[in-house]
């Protein structure tokens, strides 16, 4: 079934748009036949399972970071992840910075922006992204590498509140293009969509989509 899903959705996936498996509490058989389906992008938000699960699975899977991160996590994901959705503070890019350093890594990284309505919500908004890329500290740093932005939109039926939501990210991306990284191809990505509206996300620019019901089932919180 995990197979047919992932086809399924890969179907209405841009080439330009790459498809993070959002694998979070599920047991590696299920990130397994991912993988032999030809998925390689896997999504978690726990350190400590996504270490345990890079230890037992396939050395070619690109880990994605995309939960909110405590700074004494960031030890356990250093050595290998691909890139951390979700810098929301210059304290944490700081840690990722020890760390990347301890490791001989430079971390990608993606600024996560506080776009929809709810508080419970982390981000930043572009005062405090400002603040963060124009600090010493930050221009400083030679271990993490900034590479674009993520965000996610309010949990809600009204599409039409996402969809601007998304639009609001592609901004805020552009604006930060346009006065930190111009001309700097690395500052690329915005990832942005999740099962119920990956689509939309997708028509406002998304680079990359984090689907996880729609493919493996719905959530265990046990």
């Amino acid at each position: 079934m995990v197979k047919e899903n992932i086809l399924k959705i890969l179907s209405t996936v841009p080439s330009n748009v790459r498809l993070i498996a959002v694998s979070k509490t599920k047991p590696v058989e299920m990130l397994q036949e991912a993988y032999d389906a030809g998925q390689r992008l896997f999504g978690e938000n726990k350190a400590l399972e996504m270490r345990d699960k890079h230890a037992v699975l396939p050395t070619d899977i690109e880990w994605h970071f995309i939960g909110h991160l405590q700074t004494n996590k960031v030890k356990y994901i250093a050595p290998f992840v691909s890139l951390i959705h979700s810098i929301d503070s210059l304290q944490l890019l700081s840690a990722v910075e020890k760390e990347g350093k301890k490791n001989g890594r430079v971390i990608d990284c993606l600024l996560q922006f506080h776009i929809a309505s709810e508080e419970t919500k982390f981000g930043l908004d572009i005062d405090e992204a400002r603040h963060l890329l124009e600090s010493e500290e930050f221009k400083s740093m030679c271990n993490v590498r900034i590479c674009g932005v993520m965000g996610m939109a309010t949990n809600t039926d009204n599409m039409d509140k996402v969809r601007s939501e998304f639009a609001n990210l592609k901004n805020i991306f552009t604006l930060l293009k346009n006065d930190y990284f111009k001309g700097q191809d690395c500052f690329r990505e915005i990832s942005m969509g999740m099962s119920h509206d990956y689509r939309i996300a997708i028509e406002e620019g998304a680079t990359l989509v984090r689907v996880g019901s729609s493919i493996f089932g719905a959530r265990n919180y046990a």
